[in-house]
């Protein structure tokens, strides 16, 4: 049996490393609203912890009619699902947790919620975890993905003026946290303005206490974005990384917006728009082997790459035949279940049906939105 856990503050509570953590009201009240999201992939005998059971209860029937009789072929089972509140798990024994993400916030709350130290990953472990989150491990595996057809690099820098020669080197550049939640912890520099003005007192604030806070800051150079996408893996934690399926989603300003649900063919046929599918294949092949690698002994669970296709900077062709475009094939690394796992859940079987999955808040409550 498995106790499914939705923790979406879990990249806030990474980011500070601190076991009494407190999330923001917006990350607890999207723990509420979508605490029944790991329903979706729960099976009939597994538990979902949430906040309240009767309005998760509520949600997951209204969900799985959408689905289950549409004729899509979909994995859900239409059982009912066993939700219950953190003050009810001190009565479960034998469980295996599946979280949304671990860190020692959650291992905290577990503790307090009544489980005890052997049913969790110890606090060495969950230090390993946060350490293979930092953006210098997607950094490396960037390194080691440069094919032809691919473009990308970052920089770690751990001052502010190597941070300002960075910049100058870049020209443009995307100055993110080494550990962040998406949208968050992202600023943008280019080259004229900081040397006619410096670095604004905006960026200048956030970069010393990032570099106090964190240690570092990733630099990058400004890519001329056409699409965000990303690939979505499991770690069996003993040297098997598996390869799940594309998620093709959307973003607003760096903050993630929604999900295209269709069938891996179709969301393939989308991105060779732009990319041969070999360049994908192999990306995602070597992907596998050296993740496999290096989660060998260190992280088991979902896990997701996120890339971009890239258009060639000041390219004058008006349409897709005229233009260059490159992979970057690793933006970042989330070492955690993702929204693109939750899409491929809800993925149709029929190659003619796509659906946009978005998560909207609307009237004071975040709701799950498929059209």
């Amino acid at each position: 049996m498995k106790l499914h856990i939705f923790n979406p503050e879990h990249d806030i509570a990474l980011a500070s490393g601190l076991s009494n953590f407190t999330a923001p009201h917006a990350g607890r009240q999207l723990r509420h609203d979508l605490g029944f999201l790991p329903a979706i992939w729960a099976g009939d005998d597994d538990i979902v912890v949430v906040d309240d059971p009767e309005y998760a209860a509520r949600c997951w029937k209204r969900l799985v009619p959408r689905f289950v009789y549409a004729g899509d072929a979909m994995p859900i089972s239409k059982g009912t699902r066993k939700f219950l509140t953190w003050k009810q798990l001190s009565s479960l024994t034998d469980v295996t947790i599946e979280p949304w993400g671990w860190n020692s916030a959650l291992r905290a709350l577990l503790l307090r919620s009544g489980l005890i130290e052997s049913q969790l990953p110890t606090l060495q472990e969950l230090d390993t975890i946060r350490a293979l989150s930092h953006r210098r491990v997607a950094a490396n595996l960037l390194g080691q993905l440069r094919y032809d057809g691919t473009v990308g690099e970052s920089y770690e820098c751990s001052t502010v003026e190597e941070t300002e020669t960075a910049i100058r080197n870049y020209g443009r550049a995307v100055l993110k946290a080494p550990w962040s939640s998406s949208g968050r912890g992202l600023r943008f520099c280019d080259v004229e303005r900081l040397d006619s003005e410096g670095l604004t007192q905006h960026v200048s604030g956030w970069l010393h206490n990032l570099l106090a806070t964190q240690g570092s800051v990733m630099v990058e150079p400004y890519y001329n974005k056409v699409k965000d996408f990303g690939m979505e893996f499991e770690s069996d934690g003993i040297g098997t990384v598996r390869y799940l399926g594309l998620s093709l989603f959307h973003t607003q300003n760096g903050a993630y917006t929604g999900n295209i649900l269709a069938t891996e063919a179709a969301k393939s046929a989308t991105l060779c728009r732009y990319i041969p599918p070999c360049l994908l294949q192999t990306v995602r092949e070597e992907i596998c082997i050296r993740l496999g690698s290096l989660f060998n002994g260190r992280y088991r669970g979902p896990f997701g790459v996120d890339m971009m296709i890239c258009a060639a900077l000041n390219d004058g062709g008006e349409s897709i035949s005229d233009k260059r475009f490159y992979l970057h094939p690793c933006v970042e690394i989330n070492l955690r279940r993702t929204m693109g796992h939750v899409a491929l859940a809800l993925s149709p079987g029929d190659d003619d049906i796509r659906r946009v999955m978005r998560i909207e808040f609307n009237e004071n409550v975040y709701k799950l939105r498929i059209r």
